[in-house]
């Protein structure tokens, strides 16, 4: 794979004339121009770009959609009509990564990678990927989401490029198990043959998360000789042959005429109160068989969303009748890593995609030899592991300092500590440490839970919290552990929500290692059924740990790390 060009000032025509990163709200938007002026002040990334950070209005969330449209709209602020002849690369990051909390704080697009020298994030890998496409595309927008690697393999004369109207979207072949979560193209058989690495087809229509029956019905289903290649979030048995598949959707591009058409929509919507999906409510209105039966499917939808369906009509009627044209990448892969399983089966398992990217068991760390790890499956991203800690396969260390009488049981993750104690950390533990500003003062929470933990999960009644997991116990009974009272004083956000992701459980602490080792305690009093309570503490919810969050402390602890193993070398 061709780097970014880092450090250099990219030519005219050569690179993104703008890369566009959006965030949730002002704390997330701060803490990403934070991370750009860092990587841009180190030279990581190529220079004579424009990088933007967009934030979403505030009020109700409006998706991935209502964002694109709401770039659109700050990108003709800043830089009037002569937006509509720029390249640009827009990056959806907005979401709170709940299924990877580590990722929270810093955002998915600076998802850290085992590999690179320093360590690569999200964020290079991206350009990386993307680095021919620029030169091969008319002015408009590449969209692509913050959780995702797309690898593919075309032939020395095949070019990807961009330079249709309408929607222009890479296609891949995945199993129909894959295509019921995510977008499946009805390709026209006319303009198809499923031979060749790369291959220019029109989309007949656009299924969003359809069933396996319904891809059938519509022709969806391919019958492909080499479906070894095919592209999943798991791995395939390359004896596999003539196996079914779809086309499945990854990223597409809009040229400058549909966004300029999009963007009058969006003056016209004046604010949006629902949140819209840039694949599910653009992608089903386009192509000559698209029906505007999707926009009325609500389920799933709460009452405060009733103007989907109105926005879902208005989008049909702008979009209906214009092209989605796709290129249907045949060998190529498309990974997810969005959720805990997936980030320790992809970084330490033996997955094609460690493999394709030749990810490290030990990425710009200091591990000695008396460091002991078990096997070649772990991973460890700029860490220090001390001479005599132990370290279980399948976990991923990430940014963090392991002490000498540490030791870390399997399919574990931690993220951002500092543990200098006697501990037996158990497998599938989750702890991910943040830096807080609290009346001005900075402390430190760790949070704990099970990688297999639902943060998503939420009951609207107290009476009903005893349906929560907490590492396999149910909350009520941790909370009775911990002496912590059930009150709607427990839990944040004004208790519309009541679950892991807002239960004010996490002490906040003086010291990094002092949180690490309160919340080590709360995971032990909980697997051994032994009182340890939690009184005289601040504590805070995971939703508070990001409000507060002190993004300047913790890239100051990065740092500290990446100077020690530069240092040592």
């Amino acid at each position: 794979m061709p780097l970014c060009p880092t450090g250099r000032t990219a030519r005219p025509g050569e690179f993104w004339d703008v890369v566009a990163v959006t965030a949730a709200d002002a704390e997330q938007a701060l803490a990403y121009r934070q991370q750009l002026a860092e990587k841009l002040s180190r030279r990581e990334l190529p220079l004579g770009v424009r990088y933007h950070v967009f934030v979403d209005p505030p009020g109700p969330k409006i998706g991935n959609g209502g964002s694109t449209l709401h770039v659109l709209r700050c990108l003709e602020d800043l830089y009037g009509d002569k937006w509509t002849s720029f390249i640009v690369l827009l990056i959806h990051s907005g979401g709170y990564s709940q299924r990877l909390p580590n990722a929270s704080a810093l955002g998915k697009i600076f998802t850290a990678l085992p590999f690179g020298d320093p360590i690569y994030q999200m964020l290079e890998l991206k350009l990386a990927m993307y680095i021919d496409f620029p030169s091969h595309m008319k002015p408009g927008i590449l969209i692509t989401c913050s959780d995702d690697i797309e690898l593919y393999s075309t032939g020395v004369t095949e070019t990807i490029t961009f330079d249709k109207p309408g929607f222009t979207a890479l296609a891949h072949p995945s199993d129909l198990t894959v295509g019921t979560t995510h977008g499946v193209f009805v390709l026209d058989p006319s303009s198809f043959s499923g031979r060749g690495g790369l291959e220019y087809a029109s989309c007949h229509h656009f299924l969003h998360k359809p069933d396996i029956e319904t891809m059938r019905q519509c022709g969806a289903v391919h019958v492909r000789g080499n479906c070894s290649q095919l592209s999943s979030s798991g791995d395939h048995n390359d004896s596999e042959m003539d196996l079914e598949c779809v086309y499945t959707d990854s990223i597409f591009y809009i040229d400058h005429s549909i966004a300029k058409q999009l963007l009058t929509f969006y003056k016209q919507m004046g604010t949006l109160c629902c949140e819209i999906d840039a694949y599910g409510d653009f992608l089903q209105a386009l192509g000559p068989g698209a029906t505007q039966d999707y926009t009325k499917n609500t389920s799933n939808i709460t009452t405060e969303e009733s103007q989907l369906v109105e926005v879902r009509q208005k989008l049909y009627s702008l979009l209906k009748g214009t092209a989605l044209n796709v290129i249907v990448l045949n060998n190529s892969k498309f990974y997810h890593i969005g959720t805990t399983q997936e980030y320790l089966f992809h970084f330490t398992s033996d997955s094609k995609l460690k493999f394709e990217l030749d990810l490290l068991s030990v990425a710009f760390s200091i591990s000695s030899d008396k460091a002991k790890t078990l096997d070649q499956s772990t991973s460890i991203i700029q860490s220090i592991l001390e001479p005599g800690c132990f370290v279980g396969p399948g976990s991923v260390i990430e940014y963090s300092r392991i002490g000498p009488e540490v030791s870390v049981g399997k399919s574990s993750i931690i993220s951002g500590s500092y543990i200098n104690l006697k501990v037996d950390i158990p497998s599938n533990c989750f702890l991910s440490s943040l830096s807080v500003k609290i009346n001005n003062q900075v402390k430190y929470v760790s949070m704990v839970f099970s990688v297999e933990d639902d943060l998503k999960k939420s009951v609207k009644l107290l009476s009903d919290i005893h349906s929560l997991q907490f590492f396999g116990v149910s909350l009520l009974e941790c909370l009775d552990l911990w002496g912590v009272e059930v009150s709607d004083q427990l839990f944040s956000n004004d208790s519309t929500r009541l679950g892991l992701w807002t239960a004010r459980i996490f002490p906040a602490c003086s010291t990094l290692s002092e949180s690490v080792r309160l919340s080590l305690q709360m995971l032990n009093s909980v697997q051994h059924m032994s009182a340890f309570k939690l009184n005289g503490f601040k504590l805070l919810s995971v939703e508070e740990m990001l409000t507060y969050k002190d993004v300047k402390d913790m890239l100051k602890f990065r740092k500290q790390i990446y100077d020690e193993i530069c240092l040592q070398r």
